[in-house]
């Protein structure tokens, strides 16, 4: 392979820093012949000259400059959307203007709190999130009664069967006070995944706040506040 120049890009390399997208997503769409240089299609594989113009479904792309990582530290009661879903605001109502193309790096839902990360790289996005990377995630979890024994001993050993498949968490209590305050550790990320699964033994989690994704930690950032962060 050819190494790159300061004057020579990938194509895909390109696309996914513009579009906030992987670089198995942006040869995609170079595929998909929905990709132009200087008006003609653009193959797998390609590189660009500094005064190329890159077109996408025939419009041109915003130019961002950077990378961006960032991690916010967010409070219950807000969605992981753009727009505002009811009453509930939106969680790029807490971050200025300049961080409003920023993609979430997986979701949490409105009633949950904790650390979401937000990223315009696409690669980074996908490695963080897809199943194959397996990327730790720590959670204390609250709920409405206390955990029988045999109910935790299902869930971490045997794990329980929801629609999407098994789900499996490693528990461990807060405090040896009580057994409704718990820490939960997990490889996985479907949707709703802690909550439905403690359900479907009969518990209601009343809080969930994650603490930890991948290397990342919330640390001693404030509710509502967020920090720029290196990749690590």
């Amino acid at each position: 392979m050819t190494p790159e120049t300061p004057d020579v890009t990938r194509l895909n390399k390109y696309l996914a820093l513009q579009l906030g997208v992987s670089r198995r997503e942006a040869d995609n769409l170079i595929a998909a012949k929905r990709v132009t240089i200087n008006g003609i299609l653009a193959t797998l594989g390609a590189r660009l000259q500094p005064a190329d113009t890159v077109l996408v479904d025939a419009k041109p792309i915003k130019q961002d400059t950077a990378y961006v990582y960032l991690a916010l530290h967010k409070p219950t009661g807000y969605v992981c959307s753009r727009r505002q879903q009811g009453d509930s605001p939106t969680i790029y109502d807490l971050l200025p203007p300049e961080y409003h193309a920023l993609k979430t790096v997986g979701r949490l839902d409105r009633d949950s709190s904790g650390i979401i990360l937000l990223s315009n790289d696409g690669d980074f996005a996908f490695h963080m999130t897809h199943p194959k990377f397996a990327k730790t995630k720590v959670y204390k979890v609250r709920l409405d009664h206390d955990l029988e024994p045999l109910h935790q001993q299902m869930i971490s050993d045997y794990g329980i069967q929801l629609e999407d498949g098994t789900s499996t968490l490693q528990l461990e209590r807060l405090s040896q006070a009580d057994r409704q305050d718990w820490i939960v550790t997990m490889k996985e990320g479907r949707n709703r995944q802690i909550r439905r699964t403690f359900g479907a033994l009969g518990y209601s989690v009343t809080k969930l706040h994650r603490t930890n994704f991948g290397n990342y930690a919330l640390g001693d950032i404030k509710v509502g506040e967020y920090e720029l962060i290196t990749i690590q």
